[in-house]
């Protein structure tokens, strides 16, 4: 399980990383030229207008990761329940695998949203990865996901405020 926990681990860290650096580079109109230097001090270097288009970019990207990441919960939910079907003991590493996928998805979306979402969508995959393990270690496992309910709550709290 280990091995697992690693190679999920490992395939998130990847996935935040590259989808880290895949927001393309505005393009100027004559790609063909390089700016003068004349040209690039009399741009503005903050002010007003950088200002408050921040805001407005952290607070679209804030939405979509809300979006995204009630999505995952639902998707999530779901597949759990699918797999939770199978039964003892296949169904139960069914499900330790399918918390754990969900917590990454989770954790791929949370890129690019405010701090608040951020630490609520944290933490509701660290409750996402503890039920995963608990899963993992018993076939008769029934954990309670009270834990996670309520870092849902935070979140869908977070995600109202932003």
């Amino acid at each position: 399980m280990n091995r697992i926990r690693l190679v999920l681990t490992g395939v998130a860290v990847a996935a935040a990383l590259g989808a880290s650096g895949c927001d393309p580079q505005p393009e100027s109109e004559d790609t063909g030229t390089s700016p003068s230097p004349a040209a690039s001090s009399a741009a503005p270097t903050g002010g007003a207008a950088t200002t408050a288009a921040s805001p407005a970019a952290n607070n679209a990207a804030t939405v979509k990761a809300c979006a995204d990441i009630k999505k995952d919960i639902k998707d999530n939910a779901t597949k759990i329940a699918e797999a939770e079907k199978i039964g003892p003991p296949a169904g139960h590493f069914a499900v330790s695998a399918q918390w754990a996928a969900g917590s990454v998805a989770i954790l791929a979306h949370s890129m690019g949203a405010n701090e608040a979402v951020t630490a609520a969508s944290e933490k509701v995959q660290n409750e996402m990865m503890g039920l995963s393990d608990a899963y993992s270690k018993s076939a008769d496992a029934k954990p309670s996901k009270k834990a996670l309910e309520a870092a849902i709550k935070e979140l869908d709290t977070a995600c109202t405020a932003a």
